[in-house]
């Protein structure tokens, strides 16, 4: 037993990580779109997909990049997704041919709210939990589901306590 907090098993991105693996995603989905390989355009789920979509578009030469932004956690504490600003429908139509880029999945649910309104969209995530893995075509690394991911952009640096031991 042990009386760490659910978040204390975290798994630190540095912006490096996030930069080399969102390349390896952009290089897992080259040559995958519908068009002859090509994609129309890239959609960020905001705020976390904004850096890797960035990195997928510029790697894959896509120019159309919008946003979706939906709101499905208030700090840690995950709640119903809603969507507060949606991407242009005339480019999304069914999403075909659309790349929809996040960070991560992990209950799955903002993804499945997503694809509710956009289903031929292909979906893109550098992590995956495995609740989440089934809203997700492709993503680079799975994580357990009690992880908590702590991502450049949320972090500031200070000491750490040793995982075990005082020392």
């Amino acid at each position: 037993m042990t009386d760490r907090l659910p978040h204390e098993k975290g798994f630190h991105i540095s912006w490096d990580q996030i930069h080399r693996d969102s390349r390896a995603l952009a290089w897992r989905l080259d040559g995958h779109g519908p068009d002859d390989g090509a994609w129309r355009a890239v959609v960020a789920v905001t705020r976390g997909g904004m850096a890797p979509a960035m990195i997928v578009a510029r790697e894959l030469d896509i120019r159309v990049v919008d946003t979706i932004s939906v709101k499905s956690y208030n700090h840690q504490a995950q709640m119903d997704a809603q969507v507060l600003k949606a991407p242009d429908q005339e480019m999304m139509g069914d999403g075909t041919g659309i790349l929809i880029v996040d960070d991560l999945v992990d209950s799955g649910k903002t993804l499945e709210l997503i694809r509710a309104h956009y289903p031929k969209a292909h979906f893109a995530t550098v992590y995956a939990k495995p609740q989440g893995r089934p809203q997700v075509d492709t993503f680079i690394t799975e994580v357990s589901q009690d992880t908590w991911i702590f991502f450049p952009w949320d972090m500031a640096m200070q000491y750490v306590k040793p995982y075990r031991g005082s020392d």
